[in-house]
């Protein structure tokens, strides 16, 4: 996300020293380092800073100038008010000793707190109080009247909702408190990498905060005696030295490793280097070739800042983790290491992998400067206008009405209902044991008319009918205070106008895979995970608009907003503006590459790609004017990065309901092709159309047998009763979009470049060869079958035989981009690109779904055998072919092996007990590099003993339990849609009590805006909800 304001551009600092009081919390050094790079331009300035913070003295005098013009300006003074995360080691959080410690630390003393906190404001006069984030300032400056400001990108009421979840909800009062601490602060300084932070009302948006460099690369290594062409791994496990026993053997030859925080007792091999307590990390950094370390904030900016590859190694309940591994993920700068291959020091590959990489972070890192002007601003009364592309000032204008609080893998997750009373149980008084949790009494049933199709029996889109009706009916109540966020997403719909819902599931891939884009023959499971989608036609007149967005549709003359629901989870930003001309190039749609410039501008936003994309590529490829505004309403359960399809249910539900809302007849495999342009040339996502045809065609317990060229549905298979698919997510993210997916399809188009100019040169020869024949017949039949392969459009079509006997001996290993160019042109693929300086794998992805091919129509046809457990062997050993063919692809990851080793483990235990297996096959799904493995055995309970066995052993192994997925569900052409509209005695009732709103905010709040508490009650299992709403004018001329 951009940044607030760019320090060039920004007033000049005031003249009169100014007196900032910084509540630092003393939880890791990342918090540190960056206060202290906000504090230093603060002392640049001429201003005072009182620091009060349980972190030592002397990181900060250690790196802040001693200058004359700066002596008398810091003061530190030893405060202990938040405790952070009670750690058992660098890895491990205890999440009920973090609990109790800050019950301990800030419940039990808490008026005495706030009263010796308060004398010490008043005592130094200070101008302006920031924290980062300790949630108890907020308050005192409250109370003292002085403002306050934040700054961090996560807060402790989202860290601790998760312990509580872990530890019992009898400490839940103690994030009641903390998010009302943190709502009297008047602004967030939100920081990339934020997690979910709802508890604040103002929010702006600044670029990364990191330490500047001291030191060369080379000047670095001269001084540890290290060569310049020597290989250096920095370990940087920040403050949490934990006596690592490391050993020579872990590193490859010739590389060094420099140790970041020892003990001084701490020995280390002849190949690690010790450094000095008050060693300069970022030096160390820039000196290095890669890290490995944990997931902070420090290490996670430092890394982005300085392009460092980062071996991260996963930590248990670090809320935060996921969210800074998505900004990593998106530069390309990180791999994730098991914490079983670290402890047992399985470095190598991971060192090895991470010099492959090429972190891209090319985004500002002046956050401390920025942060620094605007306390400044702040601190003398001027009102910080953040910048236009500002997610909080987005949300202030339009609405946000849901976020998860917590994701805790292989379990449903919904946000947890005492989350939800907090607004009148705040503090740190007992609870109640009367309080029981508000139920619906009313059922989605009484609140809607179904006009138009039906539920279809499926508990998911009962709950979001639920979640419909309980937008306008729980908040707008006469009496009591009413949070605002729900008043306002009362008027998303207009309740007495139709509603258009479509469903579309995810998928699970049990045989075919990345052989979609080759032609060839796969088989596909509906999950039943699904996402749905409301949408609502509005006319411009008739859109009911929220204040601020009215302002700006007047001054920019037709603003798009876009909102995604509980977004942050995934490090998106919440909202997205358009406006109409952004979409218009004159009198017809942008071209599809303008348009991916367009959402790829800002990072944190490109999910609206996947719901804006569906729209242009309607007006692009059907011509569909949309002479009318919509609302969308997007729901997910489908989780990302886990390969099962996020993606596509969400572009197929959307694209659905569109239709069903404007009345476009579009045929379920026309509306499949549509949304994969939509993921090929909008999002710029290189995937085949498996996945939409999946979700677009497939039906509940059966399998999709689709040809894929381009999508040529063969037939439904019936899923025979003995047996059964489960789908586990390994929790190593997985992107289509990566580039160990795309430099494979690359590879695979390559090969068929080359077998293509391989048939037609020996098409040439054979037609004015003289060397005897069996006949002129059986000639001309060799010179059309090379003709036809020298034209050949699916790599498929090559049988495995066919491709050992005359082309397999001439395909490379390995070729350069630039030496293919050079060779044969291009690789003829409209959605990937070759870069002359990569080295591509070309054997292996050619020869993949050549055979990919005749294992899934060998798996097909063994589907009809009798039901034996050699029948079963025979699929599993296909299953098994399958995934190995992926891993010689560079497709596979640790996570994938370790779950197939699991499954052969329990099938071979069974076999030398002399029992039959219950488990058979497995697999990598889908793009690979990570994701879940599809798992196949008989339909019985010992099968499904044995998969939770797994999931505990997977767990044990990596301290990550596997998401399930179990359980089928119709695609959207079965579903079809609803079409809804409230009662009309709710819609009444509901038109009362909005009036009386709006008279109420006309007189109290005229002029405010406010930042939505974000909250969602619906049952949603996995993967954020996230929502569009477009309003205002039109998508279409």
């Amino acid at each position: 996300m951009p940044p607030a304001g760019d320090a060039a551009h920004a007033p000049p600092p005031p003249h009169r020293r100014l007196v900032f009081a910084f509540y630092l919390t003393g939880h890791g050094f990342g918090h540190a380092t960056r206060a202290i790079e906000v504090v230093r331009h603060l002392i640049a300035a001429g201003h005072e800073v009182h620091v009060a913070t349980a972190v030592p003295e002397f990181v900060f005098t250690a790196e802040l100038p001693r200058s004359p013009s700066s002596q008398g300006l810091l003061h530190i003074r030893r405060a202990i008010l938040d405790c952070g995360a009670v750690q058992t080691d660098a890895l491990t959080v205890d999440p009920l000793a973090s609990l109790l410690k800050y019950h301990e630390t800030a419940v039990v003393p808490r008026e005495s707190i706030l009263r010796t906190e308060a004398e010490w404001l008043t005592s130094i006069n200070a101008d302006l109080v920031i924290s980062d984030v300790v949630p108890v300032a907020c308050r005192v400056a409250a109370d003292v009247g002085i403002p306050s400001v934040c700054i961090g990108n996560f807060s402790w009421d989202y860290i601790y909702a998760e312990y509580i979840v872990a530890s019992g909800d009898h400490h839940r009062s103690i994030v009641w408190q903390i998010a009302e601490d943190y709502s009297h602060c008047d602004i967030l300084l939100r920081l990339p990498g934020y997690c979910p932070m709802p508890a604040f009302r103002d929010v702006t948006d600044v670029p990364l905060v990191v330490r500047g460099l001291r030191k060369s690369r080379s000047e670095v290594r001269k001084e540890l005696g290290i060569a310049e062409n020597a290989k250096v791994v920095v370990f940087n496990f920040g403050g949490q030295p934990a006596g690592w026993n490391l050993k020579q053997e872990w590193l490859p030859d010739g590389w060094i490793c420099l140790v970041c925080g020892a003990s001084d007792s701490q020995e280390v091999p002849p190949n690690f280097i010790k450094l000095a307590k008050d060693a300069y990390t970022p030096d160390a950094m820039a000196a290095s070739d890669c890290m490995l370390g944990k997931i902070g904030y420090g290490t996670a900016s430092e890394a982005l800042a300085y392009k460092l590859p980062f071996i991260f190694v996963r930590r248990d309940y670090f809320n935060e983790e996921p969210f800074l591994r998505n900004l990593l993920e998106h530069y390309q700068g990180s791999i994730e290491m098991t914490r079983r291959d670290f402890l047992h020091g399985h470095w190598k590959p991971y060192l090895l992998r991470a010099l492959t990489l090429q972190p891209c972070y090319d985004g500002p890192t002046n956050g401390g400067e920025v942060a620094a002007r605007i306390l400044e601003d702040t601190a003398v009364g001027k009102k910080c206008i953040s910048d236009k592309f500002n997610g909080a000032r987005r949300l202030q204008d339009a609405i946000v009405l849901g976020y998860q609080l917590q994701r805790a893998p292989g379990r449903d997750i919904a946000i947890p209902d005492w989350y939800s009373l907090s607004e009148t149980e705040v503090g740190a008084c007992p609870i109640s044991e009367n309080i029981k949790t508000k139920e619906s009494t009313e059922s989605c049933f009484e609140d809607f008319e179904i006009l138009h199709g039906e539920l279809q029996g499926l508990p998911d889109t009962m709950s979001f009918l639920k979640s419909l009706s309980e937008l306008n009916q729980s908040e707008l109540k006469s009496n009591g205070k009413q949070p605002q966020e729900r008043i306002a997403a009362s008027v998303l719909f207009d309740w007495e106008e139709e509603m258009y819902i479509a469903r579309a599931p995810g998928r699970l891939d049990v045989m075919g895979g990345i052989g979609d884009y080759s032609g060839s023959l796969v088989l596909q499971l509906p999950l039943r995970e699904a996402c749905h989608v409301a949408v609502q036609r509005n006319h411009p007149s008739n859109q009911k608009l929220w204040e601020n967005t009215q302002a700006r549709r007047l001054e920019n003359g037709g603003m798009e907003p876009v909102v995604s629901f509980g977004s942050e989870l995934s490090n998106r930003s919440p909202t997205f503006d358009m406006k109409l001309s952004d979409l218009m190039d004159v009198d017809k749609p942008i071209s599809y590459e303008k348009a991916r410039e367009f959402f790829c501008r800002n990072p944190s936003q490109k999910w609206a790609a996947y719901v804006a994309g569906t729209i242009l590529v309607l007006m692009t490829e059907l011509d569909v004017k949309f002479t009318d505004s919509m609302s969308i309403l997007v729901s997910s359960d489908v989780p990302e990065g886990k390969g099962i399809s996020s993606s596509a249910s969400v572009e197929v539900a959307t694209m659905a309901a569109i239709a069903a809302a404007y009345g476009l007849n579009i045929a379920p495999r026309d509306l499949a092709l549509l949304c994969q342009k939509v993921e090929n040339h909008v999002v710029g996502a290189p995937c085949g159309v498996m996945d939409q045809m999946t979700s677009a065609c497939g039906e509940a317990n059966k399998l999709l047998a689709m040809v894929c060229q381009p999508a040529e549905v063969k037939e439904l298979v019936a899923i025979p009763n003995h047996m059964r698919f489960w789908g586990l997510d390994s929790g190593i993210r997985h992107s289509v979009g990566g580039g160990d997916y795309g430099s494979v399809r690359v590879g695979t188009y390559m090969g068929r470049k080359m077998i293509k100019c391989a048939a037609s040169d020996l098409a040439s020869e054979s037609s004015v060869s003289d060397a005897p024949v069996q006949s002129n017949d059986y000639k001309q039949n060799a010179i059309e079958l090379l003709k036809s392969e020298a034209s050949l459009e699916y790599l498929c079509n090559i049988p495995p035989h066919r491709y050992e006997a005359i082309y397999s001996k001439d395909i490379p290993e390995v070729i350069t981009g630039d030496a293919f160019l050079k060779k044969y042109g291009d690789h003829d693929d409209t959605v990937t690109a070759i870069d002359p300086k990569r080295s591509y794998n070309v054997k292996a992805p050619t020869r993949h779904p050549i055979y990919e091919n005749f294992r899934v129509e060998t798996f097909k046809a063994l589907l009809e055998a009798a039901n034996t457990d050699e029948q079963l062997s025979a699929l599993g050993e296909l299953m098994y072919q399958c995934h190995y063919s992926y891993n010689a692809c560079g497709l596979g990851s640790d996570g994938t092996d370790l779950l197939v080793n699991l499954v052969q483990e329990m099938q071979h235990r069974n076999m030398s007990k002399g029992e039959s297996p219950s488990l058979f096959g497995a697999k990598i799904t889908g793009g690979g590099s990570g994701g879940s493995v599809c798992v196949m055995g008989k339909n019985c309970l010992k099968s499904s003993e044995e998969i939770i066995e797994i999931q505990q052993r997977y767990k044990a192994a990596t301290g990550y339990l596997p998401i399930l997925f179990d359980g089928s569900s119709p695609g959207a052409a079965k579903f079809g849609y609803l079409k809804i509209r409230r009662r009309p005695s709710k819609i009444l009732l509901l038109f009362a009590k909005s009036v009386g709103w709006l008279q109420i905010k006309e007189r109290t709040t005229a002029g405010d805006t406010y930042l939505p508490r974000i909250e969602s009650r619906s049952p949603s299992r996995r993967w954020a909800e996230s929502a569009s709403a477009i309003s205002s004018s039109s998508w279409g001329s």
